[in-house]
Parts: structure tokens; sequence; C-alpha cells
């Protein structure tokens, strides 16, 4: 595969990731800047309460699928292992910093499980399975997501090392890790709340903050 088109991909996937379906959803539906509401987190979980459980399932569905679209294309055209994981990664950090709409996106989640779970199918399936028994036990989605992403890279080699997947090698490794660090970093204040012990559990409501925001 040439330079240029491994270029492209990749500038591909960061542009994809930069096209924030939670700040045009909740837009279309309430003329409002998901970002300057709730918790002013440009995602899924924002944009249901913004604009309604339909708008939240569609970010959600539409910010997986532009991580997966990031990661099958370039496996589609064959490129090389390196270029599928700098797709995974632009993809994210478009999403995280989308040019589009003044680098302000939201934290990453949606977008990396569904360039990690392109890239990584069992991987990520324990990593779901982690997800949700952590989210059951401390009932903190927050924690359930900072824990997965830290894991993934090494759960992503312990199944290529097992022999149960043939995905894993070195490249797979160092994109996961980069997606968990950027993800971690992008929930430092969520963080700083649980250290605190004041960040808000599932179905608990969040606490408000000065003129009316929430934190």
């Amino acid at each position: 595969m040439s330079t240029g088109l491994s270029i492209f991909l990749v500038a591909g996937a960061y542009l994809l990731g930069s096209v924030s379906f939670s700040v045009v959803i909740v837009k279309l539906i309430q003329g409002l800047d998901v970002r300057s509401v709730g918790s002013g987190n440009a995602g899924a979980t924002n944009a249901l309460r913004a604009a309604g459980r339909k708008a939240g399932v569609a970010v959600l569905a539409l910010d997986i699928t532009k991580g997966v679209t990031a990661v099958v294309v370039p496996r589609i055209l064959d490129a090389p292992p390196a270029v599928v994981g700098s797709a995974a990664v632009a993809v994210v950090v478009g999403h995280v910093y989308p040019v589009f709409f003044g680098f302000r996106g939201g934290k990453g989640v949606a977008t990396s499980a569904g360039a990690l779970g392109a890239l990584a199918p069992l991987a990520m399936g324990l990593g779901i399975v982690l997800f949700i028994l952590l989210v059951m036990w401390k009932r903190y989605v927050s924690l359930g997501s900072i824990v997965t992403a830290a894991a993934f890279p090494f759960l992503a080699t312990a199944c290529h090392r097992l022999g149960w997947s043939d995905d894993g090698d070195g490249w797979l490794f160092g994109s996961a890790a980069s997606i968990a660090f950027l993800i971690i970093f992008r929930h430092r204040g969520n963080i700083r709340r649980l250290r605190d012990g004041t960040e808000p559990r599932l179905a608990e409501p969040r606490p408000q903050a000065a003129g009316g925001m929430k934190s």
C-alpha cells in the first residue's frame, strides 16, 4: 500500500471521528448544543438526557459504527496492521477532539468500543463482561469504562498468547494502549470524583453545579 493511501486512511478515520453525532442529533431535535447541558459531554448518555432515549440510542449506535468503519475499511483495502491500528486511534482522537466542532468532543467510550471490537472481537467480548460485572458490583459506569479500557490491551494479548485469537500482535497492543490512555485522560474528572466519593452511581441523579449546570 502506498504511503499516500495510508495517510489518507488515517486522516479519513480522524475526520470520521470528528463527526459528533451527539451534537448534530441534539441540535436537530432540541435546538441545543449538547455540550451546554447536563454533563457537558458530547456523548450518548448526555444526548439521552438532553433529547430522550431515541436520541441516546441513535448516538450510541452511530458512534460505535464510526469506530467499526475506521477499522473495517483499511482491512478491506488490505492495509498493513500498523495502518489499521493507527486508524483505530485516529477515529477515537477525532471523536474526543473533533475538528468540525471546535475540538470539544466526547469521552470516546462508544467509538473506542467499535474500533477495538473490530480489531479484536474476542477481547472486546471479555471486556464487555468485565464492564458489566464492575457496573453491577460498584454501580459506577465511569469506573467500568476506565478499568475496561485499561484492561483491554492485556485481554487482547492474553487471547493471542492462549491461541484463542489471531489478533494481539504488538501493533494491536500499542493501539489499544493509546486509546486506553486517551479514555482515562478524558475521565480524569470522574477519577477525582471517584476518589472523593462524589461520583454519582448508576440511577442516581447527577449533582447540580452552579448556574443550574450539571457537573
